[in-house]
């Protein structure tokens, strides 16, 4: 009886002992296999920056799922508000999308929505190609006219179903004013959340919102209100204010960082993008663990050196980067640029653009000098 209990311990010790030698190493490799957590890239800037072309760095990897100011649904269907108001509103959306949970457009948008409602769907390369689109590879160039004349048939679930296949989601947001509402993304443990602060020189933003006034007006009325939107001074209490938020911006994420924002804010300047965009473009994909493939670097380099103005709204064609990003000494009256620069001096002070005195200064400063410092 004893001896029969003996050997009956003995086969489940030899039992355990092979389960322990056979499977645990298998547990160890599946654990090791993992798919990787995806990582959140948040592209932080303003209107007229830049901003939609710098997203395109990003739509165009093919790793990335990318998706062009969602916010903008929140702020259209909540325009009576202010964007202090809507901060809440617009961040918990663009936590939704970066967990690639779609239904958060359901709030904002028709219950009968097709993919091609979504705002400036077709700059996404993502919707463009499988399994959002059957019509072009996930490795293909696309644009945003070739993509919305074949593409905007789908169904909206095909933008979860698409972002849900990919290692990077990268939104490009203009409505965010400051970056402490942004802690709360950066803390989540379900978020790999790093941002990209792009800013450039405020006398070419002011230059280009010239030229898109009528494009921007409700943005600018939740920016400051409708009543300093009016009269001369109206487009100048619109700078003051999109500097000012810069300038808070870039102290938060620079000069007293929190740790859980150590190495996941980086400030990029547009102008340094147009003066070097291969050295730009690595460095932002370096910043989001991402590879820069020769395809990516011929088109990066076609995309910057074309003839284009980028005059347009939302324009992300082919142009000469370095004369649109300084068309501004140009075009703009001396006496405009004295009212941007007394409106944004701090902003300009801390971001490295130094401020000209003359006409004769805006015309001929060299770009080194104008430039006071690199962002890097």
């Amino acid at each position: 009886m004893v001896k029969s209990r003996r050997v009956q311990v003995l086969l489940i010790l030899v039992v355990l002992s092979f389960l322990l030698i056979h499977f645990l190493p298998c547990s160890n490799n599946a654990h090791m296999k993992e798919k990787p957590s995806p990582v959140h890239i948040l592209i932080l800037s303003s209107w007229r920056s830049g901003s939609s072309f710098t997203g395109q760095i990003f739509s165009q990897h093919p790793s990335v799922f990318y998706l062009m100011e969602p916010a903008w649904h929140v702020w259209v269907k909540m325009y009576q508000n202010n964007a202090k108001v809507l901060h809440m509103a617009v961040r918990d959306l663009v936590r939704s999308v970066f967990l690639c949970d779609m239904s958060v457009f359901d709030a904002y948008m028709s219950s009968q929505k097709k993919k091609s409602d979504l705002f400036q769907w077709e700059t996404s390369r993502a919707l463009c190609s499988p399994p959002a689109c059957d019509s072009f590879s996930r490795s293909d160039i696309i644009t945003a006219g070739n993509c919305k004349t074949i593409c905007g048939k789908y169904p909206f679930s095909k933008v979860e179903e698409a972002c849900k296949t990919y290692s990077h989601v990268a939104i490009k947001e203009v409505r965010f004013f400051d970056l402490k509402v942004l802690y709360p993304l950066l803390t989540d443990p379900s978020l790999n959340l790093k941002i990209i602060h792009l800013v450039r020189d405020p006398r070419a933003v002011f230059r280009s919102r010239e030229n898109t006034m009528a494009d921007l007006k409700r943005d600018s009325n939740i920016v400051v209100g409708s009543q300093k939107t009016k009269g001369e001074m109206g487009p100048y209490n619109t700078m003051q204010a999109i500097c000012k938020s810069h300038v808070e911006i870039y102290k938060a994420g620079s000069q007293a960082i929190p740790s859980f924002l150590k190495d996941r804010y980086l400030l990029v300047r547009y102008e340094d993008i147009a003066r070097d965009p291969l050295a730009r473009a690595a460095q932002m994909y370096r910043f989001a663990e991402l590879d820069f493939t020769p395809e990516l670097r011929k088109w990066v380099h076609n995309i910057t050196h074309g003839k284009g103005h980028g005059a347009q709204a939302f324009d992300i064609g082919s142009r000469d980067a370095l004369r649109v990003s300084q068309a501004w000494r140009k075009t703009l009256p001396f006496q405009k640029i004295e009212k941007v620069q007394n409106v944004c001096k701090d902003a300009m002070d801390l971001l490295g653009y130094r401020l000209v005195q003359s006409e004769e200064e805006q015309k001929n400063m060299s770009l080194d000098l104008l430039f006071a410092q690199n962002s890097s």
